[in-house]
């Protein structure tokens, strides 16, 4: 787990979900760091691709500590991760 994502600093209309992983993140953590899980994307680089590749439209968040543990992550198939 030496590369796990940020947790969001902000809640409510700043999040954004990541379109291929559906990590949530503020635009801004998107803009300084990218997505951790989808790095060929580039959002740290090229600010208009966080708009491109992240949305605002999602429902539901889940927060998961150690994913091979979790029985939501489990029953989400995304212990692996």
């Amino acid at each position: 787990m030496d590369n796990a994502a940020q947790v969001p600093t902000g809640f409510g209309h700043e999040l954004r979900a990541c379109l291929r992983c559906r990590l949530v993140k503020t635009y801004d953590q998107f803009r300084e760091t990218g997505c951790e899980n989808c790095p060929f994307f580039n959002m740290d680089k090229d600010h208009e691709r966080v708009v491109d590749c992240t949305t605002p439209n999602f429902n539901g968040i889940i927060s998961c500590m150690d994913p091979t543990k979790s029985w939501a992550a489990r029953w989400l198939r995304i212990y692996e991760i």
